[in-house]
């Protein structure tokens, strides 16, 4: 992972119960930033699953240092549906779609996306992706960050 991070000026949490405290060793110090490539620097996990070629996933939470969201890219087959349905009993998930087009299903109604439609998901609702003609790349941004402890999937969910 190419992460670049700014090590003088670390970043140190502004934690009340904090105060008064000796400062973090240098080691123990969030960056104050981090920078990555989400394409060439995260690995794609879909194949670890046997959604390839079909879904390309890339999951930027943990390379980032993400504390507090989840940002995550897809990349989606022409016509390729996600087999699974998932939602979230606490976070928010937006879904930018920043190339082609997509449909998803969200609870019963499924809704067409084109390129910078974005849909907000609030915590609850299942939802499954589909690739339009061309394909899609979606970006997920999600919140609040609780490590997908909140998540229930369901295999199958979305069938004709």
């Amino acid at each position: 992972m190419a992460s670049v991070a700014l090590r003088s000026g670390d970043y140190q949490s502004a934690d009340p119960e904090s105060e008064g405290e000796e400062p973090l060793a240098e080691e123990d110090r969030m960056a104050a930033y981090s920078v990555l490539n989400l394409k060439e620097d995260v690995k794609d996990m879909a194949p670890e699953f046997g959604l390839s070629p079909g879904l390309e996933s890339r999951f930027g939470r943990v390379p980032l240092e993400l504390e507090q969201t989840g940002l995550s890219y897809f990349k989606i087959g022409p016509d390729f549906r996600t087999p699974f349905g998932h939602r979230h009993a606490e976070q928010e998930e937006l879904y930018l779609v920043v190339a082609g087009s997509a449909r998803v299903k969200l609870d019963d109604d499924v809704v067409e996306l084109k390129q910078w439609d974005v849909v907000r998901i609030p915590p609850g609702m299942m939802r499954a992706l589909e690739g339009g003609p061309d394909g899609a790349e979606v970006l997920a941004f999600s919140a609040p960050n609780n490590e997908n402890k909140d998540i229930d999937m369901e295999q199958g969910w979305w069938s004709d």
